[in-house]
């Protein structure tokens, strides 16, 4: 079984006091992972949301990087069109160096039209945009000097994983698709979508380049663990709700992912199984039926959640469910 922890540092009414807070136990729930065998940390990138959602990704990364030994770091996705992609690609090498190669970035477009606005960036042209990164940035990690936007550019260091390892491409979309395969990059989209992992396996043998794809199972969920999940429910499906009907007001509906939810109560977003909260028990009997494919994703922030109920639902996935996957 594959275990995740996912921290994006919501705190609705953004009091500072509280939000640091929060950044700290973050950086301790990572720690905690790492030592207890996890696979990976999960960031995500957001920009001017009312709750602070995850505004530094990279930031975060480092963070979590000087605490942690083993455990993966995965930004999903930094919206690389919003950023300088000289700076970008140092940064990136940087951490790629700092932690021994365990840090990658998914490239991701973004939904959000204020997001460029606030940036300084082009909407219109942000497909342009990724485009012209991806290629500096790939650039950048060769350590020669190459020519961005009519000057010359160097970086320094390089990083220490291939440009595979430290980027793929996002999107839900065959414009992704189509990119991933053009850039010789693996695919991630945001979503299980079996017919666009075709199209970009058929957009790879076109450009004769070797296709890797990585989706989201089918059954994606935002995992708590508590021993009395009606109770839970009870007491913190607000938390649930308040990440769910924030993400689903950002999203057009040309857009995919595998946690969109459509509810507007928390029992509706209980019976749709996005948000789940599982007894240890059950825990460890649904993840062994899936075998191999299983995955656990702790989300022990979500929605604002007070940290210290994120701890308990961690502790009891270490101590109830993971030694059954040993």
């Amino acid at each position: 079984m594959l275990s995740v922890v996912r921290l994006n540092f919501v705190q609705p009414g953004l009091e500072p006091k509280s939000m640091s807070a929060r950044y700290q136990a973050g950086v301790e729930m990572a720690k905690y992972a790492d030592e207890n065998g996890f696979f990976s940390v999960s960031f995500e990138e957001h920009h001017g949301a009312a709750n602070g959602w995850s505004s530094t990704p990279l930031t975060n990364a480092a963070l979590v990087v000087g605490v942690t030994k083993n455990v993966r770091i995965i930004i999903q996705a930094l919206l690389v069109p919003l950023h300088d992609p000289i700076r970008l690609a140092e940064q990136i090498a940087v951490l790629d160096l700092a932690s021994g190669g365990r840090v990658s970035c998914v490239a991701g477009l973004g939904y959000r039209p204020e997001e460029y606005e606030y940036a300084g960036k082009s909407w219109k042209d942000r497909g342009k945009i990724l485009d012209d990164s991806l290629t500096a940035m790939l650039a950048a990690w060769t350590g020669e000097e190459f020519e961005y936007d009519g000057h010359k550019a160097r970086v320094t260091p390089i990083p220490l994983s291939p440009a595979g390892a430290l980027i793929f491409v996002g999107g839900t979309g065959k414009p992704g698709a189509r990119r991933a395969a053009r850039f010789d990059l693996p695919f991630l989209p945001a979503a299980n979508l079996p017919e666009l992992a075709a199209y970009y396996n058929e957009q790879c043998a076109e450009k004769g380049v070797s296709p890797f794809i990585m989706m989201p199972p089918e059954d994606t969920a935002m995992l708590h663990i508590s021993e009395d999940p009606d109770k839970a429910w009870a007491e913190l499906g607000s938390y649930f709700l308040h990440e769910a009907t924030t993400y689903a007001g950002w999203q057009t509906p040309d857009i995919h992912s595998a946690v969109h939810s459509h509810a507007t109560t928390a029992q509706e977003l209980r019976t749709e199984g996005i948000y789940r909260v599982l007894t240890p028990e059950q825990c460890v009997e649904e993840n062994k039926a899936k075998g191999e494919f299983a995955t656990a994703v702790l989300h022990p922030m979500v929605g604002g959640m007070p940290p210290e109920i994120g701890w308990e639902s961690l502790r009891l996935f270490v101590d109830k469910v993971q030694p059954h996957f040993v």
